[in-house]
């Protein structure tokens, strides 16, 4: 043990050589930092003296700058004035519009904002509006003006347009075939010089200031008539105005700033972006006693049709007995338009992520829009189900609430809709009548939660499944036997001419002539009479007292039907599907039918 600690801690030869090491890396160490020290100072100072260098030069720039621009002005006053006068210079947009057989297409200041050359669609005239302060784009619309009224929406929309809005103009293929004297009136007041001579298949561009100048036009005749015109490009300037000029000097409050964010980057509008008497943004309809809907969610169908949605929703709010805090409108893809039309009105709007291609597109919506809507209420044991192209009655809301009843207490009742198929202006006059059909109408309804839950939503068609939704609810085998209530006069309009399965022309052979009420306090009239039992005595009841019809006459002809009041005519049908059908205690031939009128 003592040799041990000698060796390690003792005057000995090994102990003294340690220690001597040990200083002489502590001096090194200590000489090596204060080095270190020196050098980060010398660093810091020469830094010191460069900036110090750099801001004298500067400064003496900056002072010689100054000298040499008070030489070159005359006074200081006088420059002050030169530079207000370079910022007031206008500033102007540089706008390019090509028409053409196969495209078109508005560059702004070298952007291109509209680029249209897919092939078989886009025919028509293509408008374009800009705000005269920005120049960004406020409004783009194409009119099919080869179809029928075409012309009439477009003269609409550009009615719609607030003064002053950029106006651009560029036909693709064909544009006037359809485009009747009115529109071409509306062009001419708008500064064309060439709307009345516009014909088959030319090619024309304008770019005009709505109630200004007119800025450019041009046009090429289309030689023979199969043939089009020329291409034609037009090249203008447009001078920008201030933005404080461009916008409405509304009272400062909620509705306003509403509506204030709504027009100032949309148009097409008409007065709800008025300046000098704006239309109201807010409804006080009058309540519906006993409203049995008041908490009943009301789901919107849309897609990308922002100015029905905009007629809709105005028709909906001001209908008597209107929740707004139970709309929601859920729209087919991320549109900005249509979700700034929900937020003008103040109403809840959902954005859903497209599934599927053209029909199924549409029946994915419905099965997103209608399973959302029971999300968002769960406690929800009813749901009204409304299209974005439909106005609605101001007893819409009233109707739907004398009704509801009828899903509680009739098992055989599928739905109920505010729309009637055959409620024509010529066949229907009375608001106080329901009838049951062995259809699902659609167009404004009303359906159970447990039906949707435990037999639609678990069946509805897949996305590679290219069905209409409608028409597979009306299946034997997804209705089975159910039937839906329906009024004698439609609570629903349907207004809407474009859509996948839409054209003017269909709207206006079955939509159109449909009767509409436009009453808003409506009793309804036996309402039990429609339950399933009773029904089937009431349709028994007529046929007993109904009258034969001439059969030796065509039904074409005018005086098929006499012409009476209240009187019940039957009229036989062959029908393939039919059995024996009873009529006044006899028996009709096989393959025979009643109907009556």
């Amino acid at each position: 043990m003592t040799a041990v600690q000698q060796s390690s801690t003792g005057p000995g030869p090994g102990g003294t050589g340690l220690a001597g090491a040990t200083l002489l890396r502590a001096g090194l160490y200590v000489r090596h930092v204060r080095h270190r020290r020196f050098l980060a100072r010398t660093c810091q100072y020469l830094l010191l003296a460069i900036l110090s260098v750099t801001v004298v030069i500067n400064v003496m720039f900056i002072m010689d700058t100054s000298r040499k621009l008070q030489e070159d002005s005359p006074s200081q006053e006088g420059r002050h004035n030169a530079l207000h006068l370079q910022d007031s210079l206008p500033k102007t947009l540089t706008i390019e519009v090509v028409s053409s057989q196969s495209k078109v297409s508005v560059t702004v200041d070298g952007t291109t904002i509209l680029d249209d050359s897919e092939d078989n669609k886009g025919r028509g005239i293509h408008v374009l509006v800009l705000n005269q302060a920005t120049g960004s784009v406020m409004a783009q619309r194409m009119f099919d003006t080869y179809s029928p009224h075409e012309d009439e929406a477009m003269a609409l929309f550009l009615n719609m347009v607030s003064d002053g809005r950029v106006l651009i103009f560029t036909i693709k293929d064909e544009g006037t075939f359809q485009m009747k004297q009115p529109a071409r009136d509306l062009l001419k007041r708008l500064g064309s010089k060439k709307s009345h001579v516009i014909s088959w298949r030319d090619m024309w561009g304008m770019v005009t200031q709505k109630g200004g100048k007119m800025y450019g036009e041009t046009y090429s005749k289309s030689p023979e008539f199969n043939s089009w015109g020329a291409p034609v490009l037009l090249k203008v300037e447009v001078p920008l105005v201030p933005v404080e000029d461009s916008e409405c000097d509304w009272p400062d409050n909620e509705e306003n700033q509403r509506r204030r964010a709504f027009c100032n980057h949309i148009e097409g509008y008409g007065s709800v972006c008025s300046c000098a008497d704006p239309a109201p943004l807010t409804f006080s309809p009058e309540p519906v006693p006993n409203n049995r809907v008041k908490d009943v969610p009301v789901a919107i169908v849309a897609s990308n049709r922002p100015h029905y949605l905009y007629r809709m929703l105005r028709s909906l709010l001001s209908a008597h007995g209107v929740n707004p805090r139970m709309i929601t409108v859920f729209i087919d893809g991320y549109f900005e338009e249509p979700l700034e039309v929900t937020k003008l009105f103040n109403i809840r709007g959902i954005q859903h992520t497209p599934i599927g291609m053209k029909n199924a597109r549409i029946s994915q919506h419905y099965k997103a829009s209608l399973t959302a809507t029971f999300n968002l209420f769960p406690d929800a044991q009813y749901a009204i189900v409304i299209e974005e192209d439909l106005d609605v009655s101001p007893d819409f809301f009233s109707y739907f609430s004398q009704t509801l009843r009828l899903l509680e207490e009739d098992d055989s009742i599928y739905c109920i809709s505010a729309w009637n198929d055959q409620g024509y202006e010529h066949t229907s006059e009375d608001p106080a009548q329901l009838y049951r059909v062995e259809t699902m109408p659609g167009l404004g309804w009303i359906l159970k939660r447990s039906l949707y839950k435990e037999e639609l939503e678990p069946r509805w068609p897949t996305p590679e499944k290219l069905w209409d939704w409608d028409m597979w609810m009306r299946l034997p085998d997804v209705r089975k036997g159910r039937e839906c209530i329906v009024p004698d006069v439609s609570r629903t309009y349907h207004f809407g001419s474009s859509g996948l399965n839409m054209n003017s022309y269909f709207q206006d052979v079955y939509f159109k002539k449909h009767a509409f009420n436009t009453q808003p306090a409506v009793q309804l009239k036996e309402i039990d009479s429609v339950k399933k039992d009773n029904y089937e005595q009431v349709i028994h009841d007529l046929l007993r007292r109904a009258i034969v019809l001439d059969h030796s006459k065509s039904p074409c002809e005018e005086n098929f039907i006499p012409d009476t009041k209240g009187e019940v005519y039957c009229h036989v049908l062959q029908d393939e599907l039919a059995s024996e059908i009873s009529l006044r205690g006899s028996k009709l031939p096989r393959e025979e039918k009643a109907i009556f009128s």
